[in-house]
């Protein structure tokens, strides 16, 4: 494998691993923001903060439940990334 297929490869791997350490995160916050947005549109309260608390509540929340598998994740990407690195300086 040459240097710019491996590069290319491991730049598609690392945005691929970047979007799913991020996704559940982000998934969350949208959803209680749509939620949010829903319920003040309903109600017609226009309150800013009403919509900013919940949703880093909720992404915290996320980002305590999903750390484990976050973790998991970045620790496979990286052995991945150093095993072929000493495979390819041979």
């Amino acid at each position: 494998m040459s240097t710019i297929e491996l590069a290319t490869q491991f730049g598609r791997q690392a945005l691929l691993t970047a979007f799913m350490v991020a996704a559940p995160i982000l998934i969350s916050g949208l959803v209680v923001g749509v939620i949010i947005s829903v319920l003040q549109a309903a109600t017609q309260v226009q309150e800013q903060t009403l919509a900013f608390v919940p949703k880093i509540l909720a992404m915290t929340l996320a980002l305590f439940i999903f750390l484990p598998w976050m973790v998991n994740i970045l620790v496979s990407f990286t052995r991945t990334v150093i095993l072929s690195m000493s495979t390819f300086t041979r």
